[in-house]
Parts: C-alpha cells; structure tokens; sequence
C-alpha cells in the first residue's frame, strides 16, 4: 500500500502550489492528496467571502482533520508556509506518520516578528480591524517577501492567483501572545512521528532564523535543512528539483514506508 502525502497550502494560496512536488512524489510511488482551506477555492479576482475574516487556524485544523480522517489511514502531513502550522498541529493531535514542513510558519511562544516580516505584511497590519478581515499582500510586497528569486513573469502570473485570507489567522500566527486561546499552541510532547523542517535561507517572511527555533522545538525527532540559494517560493524557484529530490529521499527513508499503520 502506497503512502498518502497529504498536502496544505500556505496564505493565499491553493493546490497549484503544489504542482512540481506533487508530480516529483508520484513518480516515486507516492499517493499526494491536495487540501484547499475552507473559503479558498474562490476566484481570485472575485470578492472574499466575509466570514473568511474571522476563520481560526482552529477552523482550518477542524476541516483538515475530518479530511484525514476520510483517508483511512495516516497520510504524511506535507505544509508549506501556514500549512507547516497547520500540519504541526495535526501532528501533535497523532494525525500523521511524519510531518515535512516547508518554510514553515512557527506556532505559538516562538516570537516571529521580525522587520523584514513587518515589511512583508505592512499593508495588513496598517489597516485598522484586520484580524477580522480578509486580506491580501499587495503585489509589491508579496514580491519582497515570497517571490524575489523567481522571474517577472512567474511573479506576476503566481501574484494573480492568489486569494483572500483570514485576518484572524494571521493574527493568531504574528500575534499569539494577544490570542486568548493560543489557537497556533503546538505541544512539542505529543508529536513524536518524524519531522522534517525545511528552510531558505533568503526567505524574509518566514526567516530561516525563525525556521530553525521550529525544528529544535521538535528536537530530537525533527530534521532540519537550509537550502542556501533558496526563498519562500521554494517550490517553484529556480532549482526547485534539488529540494524535491531531498524531500523524497528523506521520505523514502521513513520507516515502515508502504505499510498500513
């Protein structure tokens, strides 16, 4: 029986974001499922669904969980970006077989603001009853944090399909220590399946310097590896396929690959 990678999306983002991996672990035998947060699948150039402001990483977490349920058994949790947030959570929640976390946003009591984040989210933040909006990076800005290593024209066409997103959630992930019930909490005790946490080194929304606190959280069952010519976008970037190539093996490394749990 082949595993199941069970893969979630980042901030604005979607299953297209997947689409290099996705085929990358198929190739080596690997089921790759692709999640779509709840009020994500809309049309970018469409309007938010406004509830889509006050949804809770929790929200997302309870959706993905019923999902993961459905498969029947446990799949490998793959996150990029928030998603990494979200998969730590299901996995200290006994939801997955191993976790690999790309860039991953870190959970609450690492304090991950930082001025090159600032920077990244500066239009959000400036606007007055964000976490409870939906909300979007201008262009610019999203150039600056994510996309700085990739092409004009992969800039704009990737700048163009993103969605709206939760306000709440951001809050919950920047601003946790304001956030009563601690909704991006992770207890490093209760995930004890293996984890893998990659990091770019010229990612500025979420910095290696932050991702590297992630995986010694997860100590001594997290992995850690900076790919130094790398960003946020390291999935489409130039040279993505060393990345994915590195992912598979250590994948392929996971004990009892193939069998039911």
């Amino acid at each position: 029986m082949s595993d199941t990678v069970f893969m979630i999306h980042g901030m604005w983002g979607g299953p297209r974001d997947f689409d290099n991996f996705k085929a990358r672990f198929e190739a080596d035998g690997f089921r790759c499922v692709t999640a779509t947060l709840r009020y994500h699948d809309m049309d970018p150039r469409g309007e938010p669904d406004p509830r889509l402001g006050t949804t809770s990483l929790l929200d997302y977490a309870a959706d993905l969980e019923a999902e993961i349920h459905a498969l029947g058994a446990k799949p490998i949790l793959f996150g990029h970006s928030m998603g990494g947030l979200l998969a730590q959570m299901l996995g200290a929640r006994g939801l997955a077989k191993a976790l690999v976390l790309v860039t991953p946003a870190s959970p609450a009591g690492i304090i991950a603001i930082t001025p090159s984040v600032i920077r990244s989210f500066w239009s959000v933040q400036t606007r007055w009853g964000f976490w409870r909006k939906p909300m979007r990076q201008t262009f610019a800005e999203a150039v600056y944090s994510m996309m700085h290593l990739i092409s004009a024209e992969e800039q704009k066409r990737a700048y163009e399909s993103f969605v709206y997103e939760s306000g709440r959630a951001a809050c919950e992930i920047g601003y946790w220590m304001l956030d009563p019930r601690r909704a991006s909490r992770v207890d490093a005790a209760s995930l004890r399946c293996p984890v893998l946490v990659v990091a770019g080194a010229e990612d500025r929304i979420t910095p290696a310097s932050i991702v590297r606190q992630v995986a010694k959280k997860y100590e001594p069952v997290s992995t850690y590896r900076e790919f130094p010519r790398h960003a946020h976008w390291i999935m489409a970037e130039p040279g993505w396929e060393e990345v994915a190539e590195y992912v598979a093996q250590w994948l392929r490394g996971i004990p009892g690959r193939g069998a039911t749990p």
